[in-house]
């Protein structure tokens, strides 16, 4: 993990605490690299509930209530998709916040319509849920960390802007 990574998870654990809530996580192209960068954090125990790695869409569907049609008529990087994500993690983790991730990491995988790096975030927060996409540039990895990076940098955002 960065240092950026790290101090990122910091003050999002230190704003989760401030509002007595947690978090948890559903990811896919992260493989489980933004629970990681939370429970790096001592003490993170108090605000982080569970992750879910659903890289498949199988996993998708057992753990988070995906459902089939969004998975056929959208894909499995969809704004569609990480929102259902982010609702079920949030709620088969009984937690106020959710964050959920979906992309093509690459370098195969990509088409004219979801190129390599894209990724979809979803972020449950308090019963709200927000869907933003980004175009990472980079190898695998640096699509990998860049996703990690503005997942936890735009949950903190959101629960700032939730006061």
């Amino acid at each position: 993990m960065t240092e950026d990574i790290t101090q990122l998870a910091q003050r999002l654990g230190i704003s989760l605490s401030a509002k007595g809530w947690q978090i948890t996580c559903a990811e896919s192209c992260t493989g489980g690299g933004v629970g990681y960068a939370i429970t790096s954090i001592s003490g993170s125990s108090a605000w982080f509930k569970k992750g879910f790695i659903t890289y498949s869409n199988d996993a998708k569907q057992e753990l988070l209530g995906v459902t089939d049609n969004t998975l056929i008529k959208h894909g499995a990087v969809s704004a569609e998709t990480v929102e259902e994500m982010a609702a079920g993690a949030a709620k088969h983790a009984n937690a106020e916040v959710a964050i959920a991730i979906s992309g093509i990491a690459g370098p195969d995988g990509g088409s004219p319509d979801k190129p390599v790096g894209t990724v979809w975030f979803g972020f449950f927060i308090n019963g709200s849920i927000i869907s933003q996409k980004q175009l990472i540039t980079g190898n695998r990895q640096t699509v990998r960390i860049k996703a990690i990076e503005f997942a936890l940098s735009n949950s903190l955002k959101l629960l700032q802007n939730k006061q």
